[in-house]
């Protein structure tokens, strides 16, 4: 038999002199820059809404902690982290042998940090500052749609609800004038109202409460109506109204969040376009550290600019000095509020790459290559004919933004022996320019194609569609599992502090180690830029 040779087989019996366990964390290891970080935040705003007297709690720092490290470690469920506290000794360590149930981690995260996370995260944001990992000067701003918690089939549109809203007020209008013509003349003073004009739940309870204080029990054909009224079209009624309030401006909300909106994502493994209940979230990263984030209900990135740059301005006192973003937030509303705050822009538009194709320069019917005097504000044609002013439109986005239109029409297009190629439609061609916009285009262009603008043109994918692919891919984050706007904006924060943390940690640890083994460097590098923290307040520089 050949001599096998064995380790010695482990014993389970209990030690005399028992090791400790927390000795075979790894000095580099991410949970004691965790550790570390958190010790420096400030936290008198979360705990000042725990209220004094009965039993003691867990304290926020050590729970925060834990959903730092949880988050970082790809773990969401608060079954899965109560788990983690009890088996694994980074969870163990970084608690104190603490174990709170999943209850109390699930209403720490939910109902403590709400409002409190967006602190939480600007803090962090302003210890990379301070130790030079981000300057603030400059943002690259995107968005991605993360699906909502709420089940996928339950919509409710806009649409509709006014549609059928509007023939259920018919159908009250039309019960109603059937009672009003049963009604004596001597009492006639119930129907006087105009009954085809729209009524609401409130009017229906008081005009079926008069009605029924005077002709009920008058005849069965009355009383079939007044019961068809309160136990069918009043609740209706009722129902479309709490609808259309929940709507506000919004096209859809889903039943079991009625904060979700329902948007069509990238991921449509159907291939069917269908439509699903989510948020729209954007991030502004520098470094590919995320140093803002915010939570929209629109599906357009073009409207939650203003929104995110507000934000941005309101939790570090100053504005970045360049934003650099895709087609998708090129409007006029956007380039007019980056001038007006003295933002250099580095923005694109839609059709910016196929204006720098040869075709479209070389179009000679295209509106930007036409002829424009604008002393006597007139365009000529390639055939030489002037398109003259006709007049001016005002056009309002979704978002409440009017812009300006100013329109060109020319007098004799019938004949012409370049029509075919200059349009199509019947009569004489009519353009419509934006001369405010194009202005802006024109200025937004030239930056794009600066050596600057070309930098921040590579840079943008690399910075922040690299950020939303480790969330999406690495950490496998594709679905909140929370509902409701301020929760969902705390999972959001938990997941951008992780990212950050992550890539903190990463960044310390390659410095600490060129050329240098051992794991000392790493949590030498940690306390001295710790320390170095505690010397400065926490504030941006002016």
């Amino acid at each position: 038999m050949a001599n096998i040779q064995f380790k010695a087989l482990p014993s389970n019996s209990p030690s005399l002199f028992p090791e400790n366990i927390f000795e075979r964390i790894p000095l580099d290891h991410p949970v004691r820059l965790v550790d570390q970080v958190v010790d420096q935040l400030d936290l008198d705003h979360i705990i000042r809404l725990y209220k004094g007297g009965g039993t003691t709690g867990f304290h926020p720092r050590m729970l925060i902690k834990v959903l730092f490290y949880a988050y970082l470690s790809n773990i969401y469920s608060c079954r899965k982290i109560e788990r983690a506290l009890q088996e694994n000794i980074y969870f163990m360590w970084l608690s104190g042998n603490s174990t709170p149930d999943y209850r109390t981690i699930n209403y720490f995260r939910g109902k403590r940090l709400k409002g409190q996370i967006q602190e939480l995260f600007a803090g962090i944001v302003r210890m990379l500052h301070e130790l030079e990992y981000v300057s603030l000067k400059v943002q690259y701003v995107d968005g991605t749609k993360i699906e909502s918690a709420a089940g996928r089939y339950t919509f409710v549109w806009k649409k509709s609800v006014e549609k059928n809203k509007v023939k259920l007020e018919a159908n009250i209008a039309s019960v109603l004038a059937d009672i009003d013509a049963q009604i004596t003349q001597d009492q006639s003073s119930l129907g006087n109202q105009e009954v085809s004009k729209a009524i609401d739940s409130t009017q229906l309870k008081e005009k079926i409460k008069a009605i029924n204080a005077t002709l009920k029990g008058a005849n069965k054909s009355t009383d079939k109506q007044l019961k068809k009224l309160e136990e069918d079209y009043l609740p209706r009624l009722e129902k479309y109204e709490e609808q259309l309030e929940i709507l506000g401006d919004r096209n859809s909300y889903s039943k079991t969040d009625t904060d979700a909106v329902f948007m069509r994502m990238k991921e449509d493994h159907m291939k069917n376009g269908q439509l699903k209940p989510a948020y729209n979230t954007q991030i502004s990263t520098e470094e590919q550290f995320i140093t803002h984030y915010s939570i929209h209900q629109t599906t357009a990135d073009t409207t939650t600019l203003p929104e995110h740059l507000e934000g941005f301005e309101s939790r570090y006192g100053k504005q970045s000095e360049s934003i650099v973003a895709d087609a998708g937030y090129g409007s006029e509303q956007n380039y007019e509020l980056l001038e007006g705050q003295d933002i250099t822009a580095f923005i694109k538009y839609n059709y910016f790459h196929m204006e720098q194709k040869r075709k479209h320069k070389q179009d000679p019917f295209s509106v930007q290559n036409l002829y424009y005097n604008d002393q006597e504000d007139f365009y000529v044609c390639p055939a030489g004919q002037k398109l003259s002013f006709v007049g001016q439109t005002t056009k309002v986005s979704t978002n409440g933004y009017t812009a300006q239109v100013s329109c060109y029409q020319a007098q004799r297009c019938e004949g012409c022996p370049m029509r075919g190629g200059c349009h199509k439609a019947q009569g004489n061609r009519l353009i419509e320019v934006n001369h405010r916009l194009a202005w802006l285009k024109a200025r937004a262009r030239e930056r794009l194609l600066s050596a600057q603008g070309l930098y921040h043109r590579s840079k943008r994918p690399v910075e922040v569609e690299a950020v939303f692919g480790q969330m999406k891919s690495n950490n496998r984050f594709t679905r909140f599992s929370m509902k409701g706007l301020e929760k969902v904006t705390v999972e959001f924060g938990l997941m951008a502090i992780a990212h950050n943390l992550r890539k903190w940690a990463k960044k310390w640890k390659n410095k600490a180690f060129i050329g240098k083994p051992g794991g000392k460097n790493f949590l030498f590098a940690i306390n001295q830029a710790i320390n170095m923290l505690k010397s400065t307040k926490h504030r941006l520089a002016a």
